[in-house]
């Protein structure tokens, strides 16, 4: 299986649950994994200056636009097991960018990140945000049966 399988599902669950969450939105998911971010947002008349000239390719991305308020959501597939560098990757877009939430989702286990966020309890690894608001990303399995994630293997716990 490759990694790109991911995808699709992804965007299915993510334009599902934005619906749920932002009823009142315009709601717009897409595969982004082949594109540059400042490129994707700029095909929704969207700019985030930060993101411009920027090497940033997220895997999924969801928007929820109502007016000029718009909200990014960002999803980091992978079909192996979690290291820290993938949180890491996820991470720096999240310092520069600030998405309202994003997931690091495997389809295989959470590897050595289990370690560091269950046993050592590290959980601070996940932190985002602008300083005012502290968000966490959210490391979880990718159920392939359910096409969703599954919550019982969320780090933090929802």
């Amino acid at each position: 299986m490759r990694e790109e399988e991911l995808y699709e599902p992804m965007c299915k669950w993510l334009e599902q649950y934005l619906e749920d969450h932002y009823p009142k939105h315009e709601i717009i998911v897409v595969d982004s994994h082949s594109e540059r971010l400042d490129k994707v947002l700029a095909k929704f008349d969207i700019v985030k200056e930060q993101a411009n000239g920027v090497d940033i390719q997220i895997d999924v991305l969801g928007i929820a636009r109502r007016g000029s308020n718009v909200k990014l959501f960002f999803i980091e597939a992978k079909k192996t097991r979690l290291t820290l560098r993938d949180l890491g990757q996820l991470w720096a877009y999240c310092k520069l960018i600030d998405p309202d939430e994003a997931w690091l989702l495997t389809s295989e286990n959470l590897g050595s990140l289990k370690k560091l966020l269950a046993s050592f309890n590290r959980e601070d690894l996940l932190d985002f945000g602008d300083g005012k608001k502290i968000k966490k990303m959210k490391v979880g399995i990718w159920d392939m049966k359910k096409d969703m994630p599954d919550f019982s293997s969320m780090i933090p716990k929802i």
